[in-house]
C-alpha cells in the first residue's frame, strides 16, 4: 500500500540458541513518527538491524518492503543508497576526524581522484543549522558532548537524503535540555516530510512526540496503537511490555539507615588533561549502614568524577581530601584497592568500563573475584566458578542460553545485570552504581530497584548517581545535589520534589 513506507512481513532472525524475531509484522506510515517498546531483549534492535541491511537477506526469513518493493540489502550502504539511514544507540563516530568529515565519511565524491575539501565543509554547514548544532564544522568530534555528537550522527544520515531515519535508544545518554532540543528535532523533521521510527525506553518521550507506538515482547509484535485515538498511557504500554500490571515502579521498602560507614572530606579531583582544573571542588559528605544515597544534578555536575576518583583514583590527574571507612582514615590508590576495602563501583558506562565483551557471562561475573574465590595454587577452581555464576545468573535473572554466551551479545539490561553480578560476588560493603538502569526497560528497572532494596535490607550501603529524578525520590533515603563540581545541598526523602532538587542544582 502506497501510504506505508515500510512494512514486514513474518520476519524470523535466529541467532545460536536463540530466536530473536518470531514471525514479526510490522508497517510504518509514510511521515509519520514510529516508536517501538518492548523490554531489553525483545528484539527491537535486531529488527531494525534486518531493516537497515546489518542483517544481510539470506540471514532471516520473511519479506521487507520499503517504498513497496522487496529489499535486497547486503550491507547498510545499500540501504543508505535508498534514503534509508540508522543511528544506533553506541554512536560510530570517528573521534579524532573534524565534525565535516565525520558528516560525509563513506560517501564523499572524487574527481580525478581529489576531494574538493572546501565544498563538504561549506556544505557540512547547512547540516550543522539544520539540526541546530553551532560549532564550526572543523572542530574535532571528541571535544563534543554526547549529545553534541549525536547532532552530527543526525547530520550525516540527514546529508544521505534521509526519508526513512531510525534512531535507537537516541536521548538515553543525554541530559533533559539536549534530550528536548533532540525531540523537536525529529518533530520538525515530520513536519519536512521524513519518517523516523524511535526505540525508546523513556515512555514519557515516547507519547509525547510518536502518532504510532508498536509494543514488542519476547521477539514476537504485541500490539500497535494510534497514540492520540487510542488515548495511549504508559500504564497501557507497560502492561503490554512485561505481560503483567507494573503497579509499583519502585519496590517499596523499609528504611532504617544505621551508623555512618564512610565520610568523604574536602575532596577535590583535577581534569586528567589540565592539571589545575579541578572538576570537582571540595566536596564532603557521608553515608550510613543499609543507606541508599542518591547524587543528583545536570550532566557535568561532577558526580562521576566524585564517584570515580573515590574508587582507587579512577578518574583525574590527582585528588585532594580525605576517605574515611569505619572511622579509620584510608587510601586506595587503584580500584583494585578500593575493592579489596570494600568498596564496589557499578559504572555508567558498561560496555567499555564494566564489561569484557569478548569474554563470557561466567568470566566477567567471576573477574573481580577469581583469585580471592575461584583459585588455588594458581588454578582456578572450574566446578566452583561454574556454580557461582549460575547462581547469579538464576538470581538476576539474566536471558541467556548458557554462562558461557559472550557478554556483548546481551541485550542492555541483561549486560547491566552482569556487571551487577561482578559486584556482588565480590561482596563489598559499599556499592556505588552510576546511572544504574540507563538504557533498560521499565521491567529491568525494576528488577535493579529490588536489587539495590535487598542490599540496603542486607546492611549493605549504596551510593546511586542518577539523572533521572523521579528515580532518585523513589529509592533514596537523601539526596545529595551537585553542580560545576560542588555539592550543593543535601534533602531528606521525606522533603525532596524535583523542584527542590532542581533548585538547590542551579541557584543553591
Amino acid at each position: 500500500m502506497d501510504e506505508y513506507i515500510l512494512q514486514v512481513e513474518n520476519l524470523t532472525k535466529e541467532f545460536p540458541g536463540v530466536r530473536a524475531l518470531d514471525q514479526v509484522n510490522f508497517r510504518v506510515k509514510k511521515g509519520e513518527i514510529h516508536s517501538l517498546c518492548g523490554e531489553n531483549g525483545a528484539g527491537k534492535s535486531t529488527l531494525m538491524s534486518v531493516i537497515s541491511g546489518v542483517y544481510p537477506k539470506g540471514s532471516y526469513e520473511g519479506t521487507v518492503l520499503y517504498k513497496g518493493h522487496e529489499t535486497n540489502y547486503h550491507s547498510v550502504k545499500d540501504s543508505e543508497k535508498e534514503g534509508l539511514a540508522i543511528i544506533h544507540q553506541e554512536l560510530a563516530l570517528s573521534p579524532y576526524l573534524s565534525i565535516y568529515e565525520n558528516i560525509f565519511l563513506g560517501h564523499m565524491k572524487t574527481r580525478l581522484g581529489i576531494i574538493n575539501w572546501d565544498y563538504y565543509i561549506k556544505e557540512s554547514q547547512k547540516y550543522l543549522d539544520r539540526v541546530g548544532l553551532k560549532e564550526s564544522p572543523y572542530t574535532t568530534v571528541s571535544k563534543l558532548g554526547v549529545g553534541k555528537q549525536q547532532l552530527v550522527e543526525i547530520a550525516r544520515a540527514l546529508s544521505k537524503e534521509v526519508d526513512l531515519l531510525i534512531l535507537d535508544e537516541p536521548t538515553s545518554s543525554l541530559n533533559d535540555e539536549e534530550s528536548n532540543h533532540l525531540l523537536d528535532l525529529i518533530l520538525e523533521f515530520k513536519r519536512q516530510g521524513i519518517t523516523a521510527i524511535m526505540i525508546s525506553h523513556k515512555l514519557n518521550e515516547v507519547l509525547r512526540i510518536a502518532d504510532s507506538i508498536t509494543i514488542f515482547r519476547d521477539g514476537k509484535t504485541i500490539s500497535t496503537y494510534d497514540v492520540k485515538a487510542d488515548n495511549l498511557t504508559e500504564a497501557v504500554i507497560i502492561k503490554d511490555m512485561v505481560g503483567r500490571d507494573l503497579t509499583h515502579r519502585f519496590p517499596d521498602r523499609k528504611s532504617n539507615p544505621g551508623e555512618t560507614i564512610m565520610e568523604v572530606k574536602n575532596w577535590s579531583v583535577y581534569h586528567p588533561d589540565y592539571h589545575s582544573m579541578k572538576v570537582v571542588d571540595n566536596a564532603s559528605f557521608n553515608l550510613r549502614k543499609g543507606e541508599i544515597l542518591a547524587f543528583c544534578g545536570p550532566m557535568g555536575a561532577g558526580r562521576t568524577e566524585l564517584m570515580m576518583s573515590i574508587y582507587g583514583k579512577s578518574y583525574g590527574s590527582r585528588s585532594e581530601g580525605e576517605l574515611w571507612l569505619h572511622g579509620k582514615k584510608i587510601e586506595t590508590r587503584s580500584a583494585k584497592a578500593a575493592l579489596e576495602a570494600g568498596i564496589g563501583y557499578v559504572s555508567e558506562d558498561r560496555k567499555n568500563l564494566g564489561l569484557i565483551l569478548i569474554q563470557t557471562i561466567k568470566n566477567n561475573i567471576s573477574a573481580s573475584s577469581l583469585a580471592k574465590k575461584f583459585s588455588r595454587f594458581g588454578l582456578v577452581l572450574a566446578a566452583k566458578e561454574i556454580s557461582e555464576a549460575e547462581k547469579y545468573r538464576n538470581e538476576l535473572r539474566i536471558k541467556t542460553p548458557s554462562i558461557n554466551q559472550l557478554a556483548r551479545n546481551l541485550s542492555g539490561g541483561n549486560q547491566q545485570k552482569v556487571v551487577v553480578g561482578r559486584i556482588l560476588m565480590a561482596d563489598p560493603d559499599i556499592f556505588i552504581v552510576d546511572e544504574p538502569t540507563r538504557g533498560i526497560d521499565v521491567g529491568a528497572k525494576t528488577e535493579i530497584y529490588e536489587i539495590i532494596n535487598e542490599l540496603a535490607a542486607q546492611g549493605k550501603s549504596v551510593i546511586m548517581v542518577s539523572s533521572e529524578l523521579p528515580e532518585a525520590l523513589g529509592m533514596a533515603d537523601r539526596i545529595y545535589v551537585m553542580n560545576e563540581g560542588e555539592i550543593k545541598g543535601v534533602l531528606n526523602h521525606d522533603e525532596a520534589t524535583q523542584e527542590k532538587i532542581m533548585h538547590m542544582a542551579l541557584v543553591g
